[in-house]
């Protein structure tokens, strides 16, 4: 009877830009395939003019058999238009050294503005006098490029964050948006809705009230 074989092989991690999660996943993988050494040092060469015995050829030749292993792994990770700009191929350890320099120092830039972003973020407040809608649009607007530049945000912050930075105006309504919702599960669609809501009933009270004060003072 044949014995089910549940082991799963790891995949191979894809590059999508962002180089310092992709290198220590692929530094991990290599690593568990026992080839990172190939990248570190790469393939051993003999000394010219010195004659190798038949066990260190055979060393040799295990060694660029495993490195051919190591760049068939990194064309699959890599993108053939990233790959095509990588002009040494040789070796796994030429692509991977050409990798780091070329996408290393993105990644630093990409870190030091997502750094900037989240300040921008953490300080955004609305304006005095600011539309819903357009303070909507300054914080999706932040949280976006945040996005593109590896944030995790969930909506759930984004939300959280809009009802704690709105004017002194809304704060009726940010209590009774948080009293009688889920936060986990409003979408901002639905949060924008109830606003612009409050928004029309506030406004539709204020001329009311300015009716009334008006009909009061004529009395007088």
């Amino acid at each position: 009877m044949a014995v089910e074989n549940n082991f799963v092989q790891p995949a191979i991690p894809k590059f999508d830009g962002h180089y310092d999660h992709w290198s220590m996943l692929m530094e991990n993988f290599l690593r568990s395939k026992e080839y990172w050494s190939l990248v570190e040092t790469g393939v051993p060469a003999a000394a010219e003019g010195v004659e190798l015995t038949e066990a260190q050829q055979k060393t040799i030749a295990d060694q660029k058999l495993k490195d051919l292993k190591v760049k068939n792994y990194l064309f699959q990770a890599i993108d053939r238009t990233i790959m095509e700009t990588i002009l040494n191929r040789d070796t796994a350890k030429h692509i991977w050294d050409s990798m780091k320099q070329k996408y290393q120092g993105s990644t630093r830039v990409k870190r030091a503005q997502l750094q900037a972003l989240r300040k921008e973020f953490e300080v955004l407040q609305m304006k005095e006098g600011e539309s819903v809608d357009a303070y909507f649009a300054r914080t999706l607007i932040i949280a976006n490029k945040m996005k593109i530049h590896g944030e995790n945000m969930q909506q759930v912050v984004i939300i959280e964050k809009i009802l704690r930075s709105m004017t002194s105006r809304f704060d009726y309504v940010v209590c009774s948006v948080e009293e009688s919702n889920n936060l986990d599960i409003l979408t901002i669609d639905e949060l924008q809705s109830s606003l612009l809501e409050a928004v029309e009933l506030m406004e539709f009270l204020e001329e009311e009230a300015e009716e009334e004060a008006d009909k009061h003072s004529t009395k007088l």
